[in-house]
């Protein structure tokens, strides 16, 4: 089960030791950093890291107790980041350790979402002593194959 939205401002305020338990968030300090946690999943959604995070159209329809939808490998980096981004709005100063760990995530979840390039054929390339001729291919040169392509869910595919 994915974290809300909740989940996670919570937990970035307990990595600033500002927990709910000790110091009692209000609904506007909650909405707050509500809007800078979906101003920074837009920022990652648009440098193509897509994590299914619902992101509002507009900033006050969104909602603390969405369900985020989000793999579980992406909340560390999510929560301490966001708690870098809301340190000084509160009164905070990131330490370093939060600093580093918050980088680490990110970059894990960057290495973990990296595909790598397919290998490519070249186009007109003979075919050399031992290569393969497909069932109908009567051609000397190597054809390449459809290449796989990915649009994100806010792309389109235009073919012409």
């Amino acid at each position: 089960m994915s974290w809300t939205k909740r989940q996670f401002v919570v937990a970035a305020f307990e990595e600033l030791g500002l927990s709910d338990a000790n110091f009692n968030l209000s609904d506007a300090q909650l909405n707050t950093t509500l809007k800078r946690l979906d101003g920074m999943m837009a920022t990652w959604n648009a440098k193509g890291l897509r994590l299914s995070y619902p992101i509002p159209s507009d900033p006050s329809s969104s909602n603390l107790d969405t369900d985020t939808t989000v793999p579980d490998k992406a909340n560390e980096a999510i929560y301490l980041n966001l708690a870098i981004k809301i340190a000084s709005s509160f009164g905070k100063i990131a330490s370093q350790e939060l600093k580093v760990n918050a980088r680490e995530a990110y970059r894990t979840l960057l290495a973990s979402n990296a595909y790598p390039l397919s290998e490519r054929q070249l186009d007109n390339v003979p075919r050399g002593a031992g290569a393969k001729v497909r069932q109908g291919n009567t051609s000397t040169f190597i054809t390449p194959e459809d290449p796989y392509l990915d649009v994100g869910s806010d792309g389109e595919l235009v073919l012409e």
